[in-house]
């Protein structure tokens, strides 16, 4: 029988609402971390994970039904995606090969100075992180990622980010309350 291959996702492709690969399982990639990554490719800063010994990062894996990688390639414009050989756990019986998505230090280049985190795009990636790993798993996406030192857009009144999502009360005061918490410094986006 042959499995097919998963991605695991680290960032947007934790919040399920993002996208369409329903066969997924909560997982744990050890020896990275994420960080926003500041690249001449776009105006806003990038999620990326990198190798990071010592460290480790919850996400999702998910299927990619019949190796149909072009959507999420695609979708992921701007990484490469990279075989996990090692350091990725999980509880799925059907998974084949896993990919992550990252972008490596010298890809694109240097950017020419800082780049703006979209508070529209960090919404939905810290609602994925509540909604499967509850507000312990939140936290853990802030404690775990590097690269905070710059602004955020705050766009949520007219989101920037092509797959936002409606966050409820309580996830927009966790996400708030987090920012408050690491002094993060907010500019309204327009």
């Amino acid at each position: 029988m042959s499995h097919d291959p998963f991605f695991f996702g680290y960032g947007s492709l934790v919040n399920t609402q993002t996208h369409v690969y329903d066969r997924h399982h909560r997982a744990r990639l050890d020896g990275w971390r994420r960080v926003w990554r500041h690249t001449p490719f776009r105006e806003m800063a990038f999620l990326t994970a990198e190798p990071f010994e010592g460290s480790y990062i919850d996400g999702l894996i998910a299927a990619v039904p019949g190796a149909d990688w072009a959507a999420l390639d695609l979708r992921e414009t701007g990484y490469d995606r990279l075989p996990l050989a090692q350091g990725i756990r999980h509880e799925a019986s059907d998974a084949g090969e896993i990919a992550v998505y990252h972008i490596p230090a010298d890809k694109h280049g240097p950017a020419d100075g800082p780049r703006p985190i979209l508070l529209s795009y960090l919404d939905v990636v810290v609602q994925g992180y509540l909604q499967v790993f509850g507000e312990e798993g939140g936290q853990h996406f802030f404690d775990t990622t590097a690269g905070w030192d710059t602004t955020i857009l705050d766009d949520r009144d007219a989101p920037l980010y092509p797959r936002a999502q409606l966050l409820k009360t309580e996830e927009t005061r966790f996400v708030d309350r987090a920012l408050a918490g690491m002094g993060a410094q907010l500019v309204k986006a327009g």
